[in-house]
């Protein structure tokens, strides 16, 4: 291409990096602050413990940051949201460093962390419409882009994270992803800049409780009035609770039990990532000639429950580590095809805040998965709480079975406009008065539950 197009590929490339960065940091905060918890504590109760102070506030800050995230602008919450979360990761080993650090303080660290964590996600997951269209790219191959990406750094942080903690600790492993959210805030900051979506929206009306309200009421009204958004939301809320109580607590309890430790939940979560990544590209290669919704369905019941059941029944690492490459390779093809219906459903103007009510919505159950599965643990013994996550996360990914909406996500084509690619309208808003301009994102993908994405799955 000429300079000019190269030119136009920087953006998108910049919150490709950064992206990947994050999310590398993030598989390193995934895996290290858990087993910091049962390293210091011995107590797979007080892990589960600050996973839900870690999560709660990831919960808050998706509701309420839609609404503000134009007004700021796009690259300002994302640079924030990385400055904040760096230096509250920093913090932990530093103070344990100093002798310093009480159980109230960790909590209190990790909350700070998840209330600007969604908000930064969503800024960069937002953009990700309009930087496609500046580099000339279509969106279901910026979308699989950005997923695999994520994928494939999530990945490469995990294996960091367990060869890491081996050799130097989890406290060190802590710095080291304080340094990657400082990267990222750094590449934003320079590589979006100039960039007309990633600017604050002056056109909008100022932050005030009633305009909240009103926002916040469209958004609702758009996901209560759109059944297939709605039938996403409630499976992937179930989906996300389970792999949070899987990732801060069964996991690391498991490893710790009856694998190799530390080493082992990296070189499984690493297995996992990379199994996602090749069916993100799987699927941005030939996905488009098959069912959505057949696809979706045979790969959302392989991602999840079997890993719990295999992890309950065997106590060596080589069954489960061929069970998480297969899940995660399943895992890979969802995020794609819902970010895909997300972006072809919701109208540019609504995306912001129906997009934060969908992410609310997703990582609802996230405080009380990993808070119910240090419980469970304590009271029926990891093998247990296995079972049971287990099970509830088969239920819920039953879903596209038994409920017919899920039929017509083979209808929705993302075409940017909210509209169907037949000229039909998706399902309009329940009323609710006007729409107003805004929007910030379609659910993170994370988990890695996190696109309504199945929880970093």
């Amino acid at each position: 291409m000429t300079g000019r197009g190269d030119r136009s590929r920087i953006p998108l490339a910049a919150v490709l990096s950064a992206n990947s960065i994050s999310r590398a940091g993030s598989s390193l905060t995934m895996i290290g602050v858990p087993w910091f918890v049962l390293e210091t504590t011995g107590s797979a109760g007080r892990a589960g413990v600050v996973a839900f102070c870690a999560t709660l506030p990831i919960v808050v800050s998706a509701l309420i940051g839609g609404p503000v995230i134009d007004r700021i602008g796009r690259r300002r919450v994302s640079v924030v949201s990385d400055l904040v979360c760096g230096l509250s990761v920093a913090a932990i080993p530093l103070l344990h460093f100093a002798d310093a650090l009480d159980f109230w303080m960790l909590c209190a660290l990790m909350a700070a962390g998840g209330l600007m964590h969604t908000p930064g996600d969503t800024a960069r997951y937002v953009l990700v419409p309009d930087l496609a269209e500046h580099a000339g790219t279509t969106l279901a191959r910026a979308a699989s882009l950005f997923d695999a990406v994520s994928r494939g750094a999530r990945m490469v942080g995990a294996a960091l994270a367990g060869l890491l903690i081996a050799l130097v600790g989890a406290e060190t492993v802590l710095l080291l992803d304080a340094a990657t959210f400082l990267t990222s805030a750094l590449l934003i900051a320079a590589g979006v800049r100039g960039v007309r979506a990633a600017e604050p929206r002056k056109s909008e009306a100022p932050v005030s409780l009633r305009a909240y309200r009103t926002e916040m009421r469209e958004g609702f009204a758009y996901l209560l009035g759109t059944p297939l958004l709605l039938a996403v939301v409630v499976m992937v809320l179930f989906m996300n609770g389970t792999d949070q109580g899987w990732y801060a607590v069964l996991l690391p309890v498991h490893a710790s039990a009856e694998l190799g430790g530390a080493g082992d939940i990296g070189l499984l979560t690493a297995l996992f990532g990379a199994g996602g990544l090749a069916g993100a590209l799987l699927y941005g290669a030939v996905g488009h000639r098959f069912s959505r919704w057949a696809v979706f369905t045979v790969c959302v019941l392989l991602c999840g429950a079997p890993r719990y059941v295999v992890a309950a029944l065997t106590g060596t690492t080589l069954p489960l580590a061929v069970t998480m490459a297969l899940s995660g390779l399943a895992s890979g093809v969802l995020n794609p095809i819902l970010t895909t219906v997300i972006y072809g459903t919701v109208p540019d103007e609504l995306r912001s805040r129906v997009s934060g009510v969908i992410t609310a919505g997703c990582e609802l159950a996230l405080p009380v998965g990993g808070l119910a599965a240090g419980l469970l643990v304590e009271s029926a013994g990891a093998k247990g709480a296995l079972l049971a996550m287990g099970g509830v996360y088969l239920l819920a990914t039953l879903s596209p079975l038994v409920f017919p909406v899920w039929r017509t996500m083979d209808g929705a084509v993302a075409d940017g406009t909210g509209a169907e690619a037949g000229g039909a309208p998706v399902p309009a808003p329940s009323p609710a008065g006007e729409v107003s301009s805004s929007g910030p994102c379609a659910p993170a993908p994370v988990p890695g539950a996190r696109t309504p994405r199945p929880s970093e799955s």
